[in-house]
């Protein structure tokens, strides 16, 4: 048995829970949020068996594109000037840690 934990943009997060559920997998929803961006993120909680993991992450990587994002960010000229640049980031994708389960129970 598998814990799968997958970090995923707020923006992704409905489609790939919809897919995973369609794919047979349970998802446990978790609102987070980024530190670099403080950009509102799910982290997703999948139980499975060992044979399903890539299965699992193929259904996450085809429902979480990177996209790029113009974000404003303050930038300080020392001598207490400060003026808003606009940024661009990368923002989307997944993180996604495999981790073992020795016991799973469902109560």
């Amino acid at each position: 048995m598998k814990l799968i934990t997958a970090i995923v943009n707020k923006e992704d997060s409905k489609a790939v829970c919809s897919a995973l559920i369609k794919g047979g997998f349970s998802v446990t929803r978790l609102s987070t949020t980024g530190g670099f961006l403080m950009a509102g993120n799910m982290t997703l909680l999948i139980g499975t068996e060992d044979s399903r993991v890539d299965a699992c992450i193929e259904i996450i990587a085809g429902c979480c594109k990177q996209r790029t994002e113009v974000v404003p960010s303050t930038s300080s000229y020392g001598l207490g000037v400060a003026t808003a640049v606009p940024l661009q980031v990368t923002v989307g994708g997944a993180t996604v840690f495999v981790t073992n389960v020795e016991r799973f129970e469902k109560l």
